[in-house]
């Protein structure tokens, strides 16, 4: 898997904006709770109320909590407040006062100058938590309070006096032990309810002062809400960008795979062609790169965001409340056992998956292929029998790996409700105690939701990743094979008084993992202008032979030379491009006629095509035909008989103008008539060519100026057709078996 991954380095510049979206994204998501939490905390309880400094006091209550300051600590607070003079102002300036403050003209106000808020909120939230304990408990009367009980020294709650004049009477000395004792009382009070209590009295202020709290509370909630809209609308762009651009990347990289699978199989002789099934070469072109591309889209999309998540709502969750961190590690615990469970169940399911989509392929493949032999032998039910039993055996494991995927998503949800809940409760207990406020719990609960997922997401991945490293593996098992037939370090210049000149020179040869020779001390010289024809039962080495010469394999002993230069010491397409090769199988490709005789040359002209067809005998029939050159060829050429399919093959090698021509058994499908017709014109046409015709008919081969008789691999007879009738038993055999006595008689 790492090999391939290596591939994603022409898109770092694009990963790493991806890694950066990610961050905005992962940003905005965590910011979200914090935003519920100030809603619930801030703009519902504390009426939208945020600042920890007053921004207005009246003078009457300004002086009350200056009782509870030293001297330096009162001279810093009220360094920021100024008293507003109503003398010293127009107006204009008046009336904006008094619609913004209307108690103004009742009673002097400080303005606060909106610096150090941080400094003034601890200086004042002693004195705010004083003055609002002694007035607005025992003033009231509301003694059941056993905190107030405990802050408020009883001399003052069995005074008639009140409370604030009483403290400014009594004597500096006594007055400081006195607020001391209530600070000691006040240390004990939970953070929250400082807090609230600070928000609840700026808020009783404001109101005493005639300011319009429901605006300002509507306001609040409305800017928060803008912000987590802006930030909703940014995780979003950020999102569809991120999928945008890592789809673009995996895209990339399985199209870069696709190109490199397919330029090592062009490279591929046939023992690799022979190791590698056709059937599994699709495959792995296809399925599994497309695995690797689905895991790569996932790795840049959650491997990188999922770390980033988790670990930017583990520290929001700290900076909430480190005490309930143990519900998160509940909740992580749960939620990996149930995944490593799955895992363990599914994992052998999911490494089988390629190889039963192979198998699928493979079938597939042989049905359509050989359709009408199974049609001519009446064997549908047999091969529907065979393709289902494979394709059953991929369902099967299909409806496994489903049926484990279905029960964990419910499993894996109800351990996060589960989760939800036992932070609920033990929230609940907490607020009660004071500790910590509502919408502290919500922000707790969605981060926990957060950093579950964010698991959750990470081995989903993990389930995946095995069958793409799998498929990885299958991808690198293809390009990490190296072709046994390679072009040498320094390739040799071809002798050119030697021109179409192919020698074998005690060729010997034998298939991979073979315990005999196909072919054994194979001895012959093709000459130009000369016909060599090749002729022998079925398996005794014919094709195998005409693979050698364009090193579809590599001779295991002796030298095959080409224009005076083992075939071995020169490059793979300067030999090729020497060779004009016709198969057994007539090959044609999608296109049209004239695209397929002139695969071979570049810009072909259409005296150079018309040329091949003439001598190919394929000319007739492409003129009858609607578009002639131009009419369409289906794949395989399943729009073309068997006769004319060859006819075409043959012209594409005769439109090369090769220097040696190899025809292996090209001629099966011709008609006498058509045979006798281009043997003619290829003798004719082909003056200083080199040919070799592999052939099963003797009438083919019959005129050749040398003709070779293969027997078990071995050349049995050399010489020419008479010769050979008199001269070689098999050859005789051969000749018997297919020429009459009169025939024989004559020859």
């Amino acid at each position: 898997m790492l090999t391939i991954l290596r591939k994603l380095k022409k898109s770092t510049i694009a990963i790493l904006f991806v890694i950066i979206l990610l961050f905005i994204q992962a940003y905005s998501d965590l910011s979200l709770p914090a935003y519920t939490s100030n809603i619930v905390n801030i703009g519902i309880l504390q009426g939208g109320i945020d600042n920890t400094a007053p921004e207005v006091i009246r003078a009457s209550q300004l002086d009350k909590l200056l009782l509870f300051v030293d001297q330096e600590n009162r001279d810093t607070i009220l360094s920021h407040y100024s008293l507003l003079d109503k003398s010293k102002l127009s107006q204009k300036d008046l009336d904006i006062y008094l619609d913004k403050y209307p108690l103004l003209s009742d009673e002097a106000l400080y303005i606060w100058d909106g610096n150090q808020e941080d400094i003034l909120k601890d200086l004042l939230i002693e004195p705010i938590l004083i003055s609002t304990a002694l007035e607005y408990g025992l003033a009231t009367g509301e003694e059941s309070d056993e905190t107030l009980e405990n802050i408020v020294p009883p001399e003052l709650g069995s005074s008639d006096m009140d409370i604030f004049t009483m403290l400014e009477n009594m004597s500096d000395q006594v007055r400081k032990q006195t607020i001391i004792k209530i600070k000691d009382q006040i240390k004990q009070m939970p953070d929250s309810i400082k807090e609230q209590t600070l928000a609840h009295y700026i808020k009783a202020e404001y109101e005493s002062i005639g300011v319009n709290v429901g605006r300002i509370q509507s306001k609040y909630i409305l800017i928060i809400g803008l912000k987590m809209l802006g930030l909703s609308l940014l995780a979003m762009a950020a999102s569809i960008l991120v999928t945008l651009v890592s789809s673009r990347i995996a895209a990339r990289m399985g199209r870069d795979l696709r190109n490199d699978v397919f330029k090592k199989v062009l490279s591929f002789s046939n023992n690799e062609m022979d190791k590698f099934s056709t059937a599994s070469l699709i495959t792995r072109s296809t399925n599994d790169i497309q695995q690797i591309q689905m895991s790569v889209l996932m790795i840049i999309r959650i491997v990188v965001y999922s770390p980033i998540l988790a670990l930017g709502g583990i520290i929001k969750i700290l900076n909430t409340n480190s005490s309930m961190t143990w519900t998160l590690g509940v909740g992580v615990g749960a939620v990996s056992s149930v995944v490593l469970l799955l895992l363990i169940v599914a994992m052998p399911k999911f490494k089988l998956m390629q190889k039963l989509v192979d198998k699928v392929n493979l079938a597939l493949r042989e049905v359509l292929t050989g359709l009408p032999v199974i049609r001519a032998f009446s064997n549908e039910k047999h091969e529907d029998k065979r393709f289902d039993q494979v394709n059953t055996d991929l369902t099967k494991n299909s409806l496994f790996i489903g049926r484990v995927m279905t029960f964990m998503m419910p499993a894996l949800m109800l351990i996060m409700n589960l989760i939800s809940l036992l932070i609920i409760w033990v929230g609940a207990d907490k607020i009660n105690a004071g500790s910590m406020q509502v919408g502290d719990v919500m922000a707790f609960i969605q981060y926990t939701m957060q950093i579950i997922m964010s698991f959750l997401m990470l081995t989903m991945v993990s389930i995946i990743l095995p069958r793409a490293a799998v498929s990885a593996n299958r991808v690198n098992e293809v390009l990490n094979q190296e072709p046994q037939i390679h072009d040498p370090e320094q390739a040799q210049a071809m002798d050119s008084d030697k021109k179409g000149l192919l020698e074998f020179k005690n060729v010997s040869f034998r298939y991979s993992n073979a315990e005999e020779d196909v072919l054994s001390d194979i001895n012959f010289v093709a000459r130009p202008g000369e016909i060599t024809a090749i002729i022998g039962s079925t398996g005794s080495g014919k094709s195998t032979l005409a693979n050698l010469i364009p090193r579809f394999y590599d001779v295991t002993e002796g030298q095959i030379i080409l224009n005076g230069r083992d075939i071995r010491s020169i490059s793979q397409q300067d030999l090729r491009e020497r060779l004009g090769y016709v198969p057994q199988k007539g090959i044609l490709f999608s296109g049209t006629i004239e695209s397929n005789i002139g695969f071979g040359v570049k810009d072909a002209s259409a005296e150079i095509i018309e040329k091949a067809a003439k001598i190919a005998q394929a000319k007739d029939f492409i003129e009858e035909k609607t578009s002639k050159y131009k009419e369409p060829i289906s794949q395989g050429g399943t729009n073309v008989s068997g006769g004319q399919k060859q006819r075409l093959s043959i012209a594409r090698a005769i439109a090369k103008d090769p220097e040696i021509f190899i025809f292996d058994d090209s001629f099966s499908a011709l008609d006498y008539k058509t045979d006798s017709d281009l043997r003619k014109a290829l003798s004719q046409e082909l003056t200083d060519s080199t040919v070799i015709i592999i052939a099963q008919r003797i009438s083919t081969i019959m005129n050749a100026d040398q003709i070779l008789v293969l027997d078990a691999g071995k050349i049995v007879g050399k010489g020419s057709h008479k010769n050979l009738l008199k001269e070689c038993e098999v050859y005789k055999q051969i000749a018997s078996s297919q020429l009459s006595k009169e025939e024989l008689a004559y020859e």
